[in-house]
């Protein structure tokens, strides 16, 4: 039985994008959110594709943080990562990439590409809710800048 946590609460409303294929996936992220002691505005997007074409008609008005999983058809994570990364309106958008690879290489890759965090899907609902406010609070803390190799890797206390 997991012991329930107590999160401090997020003062400040964050618009936030989940670009992830899997609407199970979808469907639990959005429920460990509900879940927490913050604000959103939430927006999903099921391919790179849609989320790019989205990003370049809002360049205006980006979200707080995108999370972004690798593996999505059309487009993945790691074309649409570079894509943003590469384009000066979107470059300093925060991205938490939001996946379950576990190939130290593509983790060594999305860091090389200036994601701001790392978070491995989590088999474990309480886990994954204590990840999603992890990046949450990084991100409303306004810490954009981007980690080192020892904070990039989110993990669960």
């Amino acid at each position: 039985m997991q012991s329930k946590k107590e999160y401090t609460p997020i003062s400040r409303k964050l618009n936030i994008i989940l670009a992830e294929d899997d609407f199970d996936d979808r469907l639990l992220f959005e429920e460990a959110i509900n879940e927490l002691p913050v604000s959103v505005q939430i927006s999903t997007f099921s391919n790179g594709d849609e989320l790019m074409q989205w990003l370049a008609r809002n360049k205006n008005k980006l979200p707080d943080v995108l999370f972004l999983d690798l593996n999505m058809p059309r487009k993945n994570g790691f074309a649409a990562l570079g894509e943003i990364k590469r384009n000066p309106t979107l470059q300093d958008l925060p991205v938490v990439i939001f996946s379950t690879a576990t190939n130290e290489e593509m983790i060594k890759q999305v860091f090389k590409d200036a994601a701001h965090y790392y978070i491995r899907k989590p088999a474990n609902f309480w886990e994954l809710k204590d990840l999603i406010y992890k990046a949450l609070k990084l991100i409303a803390d306004n810490d954009k800048a981007l980690p080192g190799k020892e904070s990039f890797m989110l993990t669960s206390d």
